[in-house]
């Protein structure tokens, strides 16, 4: 303190007044923004216990030799002979 300032804080409002409960439009933003990332948050959560209990529903159904040209299933053995 110098020269017998006084300091008051802002975390208690003085006397009769009364606080002001409304939002700001930066909090509203804010608050809109953090709600939207634990909506996103909650989809990727479930989708990794989706993935965790059936991994092998999101693997597509064809196989390896599908995209072998001039060769017919199973005869890739043979071709390495």
């Amino acid at each position: 303190m110098m020269d017998g300032e006084i300091f008051t804080t802002t975390l208690v409002p003085p006397g009769n007044t009364t606080p002001n409960s409304s939002m700001t439009l930066e909090q509203k933003t804010t608050f809109a923004f953090v709600i939207l990332l634990f909506i996103f948050l909650g989809i990727l959560i479930v989708r990794c216990f989706r993935i965790l209990l059936d991994p092998y529903q999101s693997m597509p159904t064809s196989t390896w030799a599908d995209g072998l040209d001039g060769l017919e299933k199973g005869q890739f053995d043979y071709t390495l002979a």
